[in-house]
């Protein structure tokens, strides 16, 4: 029997509801991942036996791992009636199992970042211009067109309303840029690929298009359960709503409408006001917060509560947390920038090393970031950004995620590239790719097993990556064995290391991305517990997935207030707290009581309840050149300005 004894009565209520479907206002700190994880393992307890599964969506693998962990914790041996994942990746899943409806193949790759999108989207146009039917303007270049192809995906336009919704929008050669999105979103299904956008509106085309999956979805999902609700935009919304239609009493929602920071990637006040509207959900709200010092909540009440449309009723945070004594919350004028970042890395290295393993510095914009990780840097302290990484970098990586991709996409041009580009780095010995082009073309074999052919050809190779490449591989050309044959290259690659090589950077990174790589593999693993992983889906789940590798015990986490969202910190420097750095220079434009002042607050709000132990807070009179007035939120939280 699962203990819910250690849950506060408002969490005990969300865990056990049982009346329809339910919104969770839950403010930060507030033991939102408990509730969520206690109410599947109560769930799964209470139907042990049963047949149904769970489906439960979040914005961060991150977060998906961590919840997948506690239920496994809560209630062993039941996980695998469980789906815990991404809104992308439940996207990706989808297709996997029904695109062929799409003309999707289940083994479509997925392009994760932008430069093999404009490679598509360059021979998109190459074909249009052909057609001398249409006239297309010469400025018409792939890198200045994907943006705007990215925001029609993203906004899910059908290809045959294009062409009149942005005429409607006064869009500049509304009529080519349509046939240009057109053709893009046809050369995906036509290559067997997909992007990050497309995974939504394609999904999103596959429900509207066949309600008998949404009725196949709802037969297996009996309950729907979404975390961060908040960060929802418009084309997830709508997934939603597909498939918890017609019956949404189980639909489980947590979200807090005071951390909606991503309205520049969609996410809007509305989305909260739709939910109520669409589907008459009861309301619950968790406002104890159990992270934060008493005056950090103080701070952030006073804050927040400046804001206009928040929810009705919503009740201020309240600190469970005693008083501590001490400089809990503290402020500190500078003359610049420089000597800001400056002091901050000289107040870190004061610490005692438990207390500085313990600090994060956060910052609106990125150029201060970078700006404190230089002094940080400078004082001796090792320092972790949080930057996506899509792609690995080392060449042994390269190696492995290209074969792996050939042997999936047989007639991958781009990734026979980066495999010969690694193994020149690695090897020193070039691989033309015509001659591989032709051999496959002649002797009717895939791109992989003529480029092997024309490597195994060359008397130079030493023995050991002979072995790997004649009997090693056989595994994953026979049986599709990709762990066994990783296993083997990320030795091969260990060797190689040891000798000295044509180019050294070839294992940059080398050690920190086969640690991401385990990591990545354990978690897909679990994910997918009592199922066997396919390939493609391997390969899509690497896709979605961030390749940075974890922060170093001893780096001070240097983080975009986005980038922190979610984390907790001991000791958090939040700097830049001036008059167009936060809140933005748009913001204050657009003026004190506009959705882009409004969000700038809540950027603010979230910074602060990060705040485990101490908040520090910064300012300069100086930001990089510039004279700057400290920013209004000091004076909206009640602090004096020194």
């Amino acid at each position: 029997m699962i203990d819910l004894s250690t849950l506060n009565e408002n969490q005990r209520e969300a865990v056990l509801w049982d009346n329809g479907p339910l919104l969770v206002l839950a403010g930060p700190g507030s033991g939102k991942t408990r509730v969520l994880t206690a109410r599947i393992a109560r769930i799964l307890e209470e139907s042990a036996g049963k047949h149904f599964r769970i489906l439960a969506l979040t914005f961060t693998n991150k977060a998906a791992a961590e919840m997948r962990g506690r239920v496994e914790k809560l209630v062993p041996g039941e996980f695998a009636r469980v789906r815990l994942t991404t809104f992308h990746s439940y996207a990706a899943e989808l297709l996997q199992q029904h695109g062929n409806h799409l003309d999707f193949r289940p083994d479509f790759q997925i392009l994760s970042n932008d430069a093999d999108r404009e490679a598509l989207l360059d021979d998109v146009l190459g074909q249009l211009k052909k057609d001398l039917t249409y006239s297309f303007p010469d400025h018409f270049k792939a890198g200045q067109l994907l943006p705007a192809v990215t925001r029609l995906l993203e906004q899910c336009v059908p290809v045959d309303e294009a062409e009149v919704l942005l005429q409607k929008a006064n869009v500049d050669n509304a009529i080519p840029l349509s046939r240009v999105y057109t053709a893009y979103r046809k050369a995906l299904r036509r290559t067997n690929f997909l992007d990050f956008p497309s995974l939504i509106a394609e999904s999103l085309d596959l429900l509207g298009k066949y309600p008998f999956l949404v009725k196949h979805i709802r037969k297996v999902f009996k309950h729907i359960l979404v975390d961060e609700f908040q960060d929802t935009n418009y084309s997830q919304y709508r997934i939603l709503s597909h498939i918890t239609q017609p019956d949404p009493s189980t639909l489980f929602v947590v979200a807090d409408d005071d951390q909606i920071i991503y309205q520049w990637n969609g996410a809007s006040p509305k989305r909260i006001q739709a939910l109520r509207d669409d589907f008459g959900v009861s309301e619950l709200q968790l406002p104890e917060n159990y992270r934060c010092p008493p005056l950090v909540i103080e701070l952030a009440n006073a804050l927040i509560e400046k804001n206009l449309n928040r929810s009705a009723g919503k009740k201020p945070l309240k600190a469970v947390r005693q008083g501590e004594s001490g400089d809990i919350v503290r402020v500190f004028r500078f003359n610049s920038a420089d000597e800001e970042a400056g002091w901050i890395a000289q107040d870190i290295s004061q610490r005692s090393s438990e207390e500085c393993k313990d600090c994060a510095v956060l910052a609106r914009t990125k150029k201060l970031l970078d700006l404190a990780g230089r002094k940080l840097e400078e004082a001796g302290i090792p320092v972790y950004y949080a930057a996506r990484k899509n792609e690995f970098k080392s060449a042994p990586l390269r190696m492995l995620h290209a074969i792996l991709r050939l042997v999936n996409s047989t007639e991958d041009k781009q990734s026979l590239a980066r495999l010969s580009k690694a193994f020149y780095e690695l090897e020193g010995i070039s691989i033309e790719l015509s001659p591989v082009l032709s051999r496959a073309s002649a002797d009717g074999k895939d791109l992989l097993r003529s480029w092997l052919g024309e490597v195994k050809r060359r008397e130079i190779l030493e023995e050991k990556t002979r072995q790997l490449l004649e009997t090693g591989i056989k595994p994953l050309l026979n049986s599709l064995n990709y762990q066994d044959f990783a296993d083997k290259l990320l030795k091969w690659a260990e060797a190689c290391q040891q000798a000295s090589r044509p180019d050294e950077s070839a294992f940059n990174e080398f050690e920190e991305e086969r640690e991401v790589w385990n990591m990545l593999l354990t978690e897909i693993t679990k994910k997918f517990e009592g199922e066997g992983i396919g390939l493609h889906q391997l390969l899509h789940e690497l896709d979605l997935s961030s390749k940075t590798p974890p922060k170093p015990p001893e780096a001070i986490p240097c983080f975009t207030i986005h980038a922190s969202k979610g984390m907790e910190f001991g000791h958090v420097y939040l700097m830049g707290l001036v008059e167009d750095q936060l809140p933005s220079w748009a913001a204050v434009k657009k003026g004190d009581k506009s959705l882009e002042m409004q969000e700038e607050r809540r950027n603010c709000f979230v910074a602060i309840t990060r705040a485990q132990k101490s908040l520090t807070l910064t300012f300069s009179t100086q930001v990089f050149g510039w004279s700057k007035q400290p920013s209004r939120f000091l004076d909206e939280m009640g602090i004096e300005r020194i």
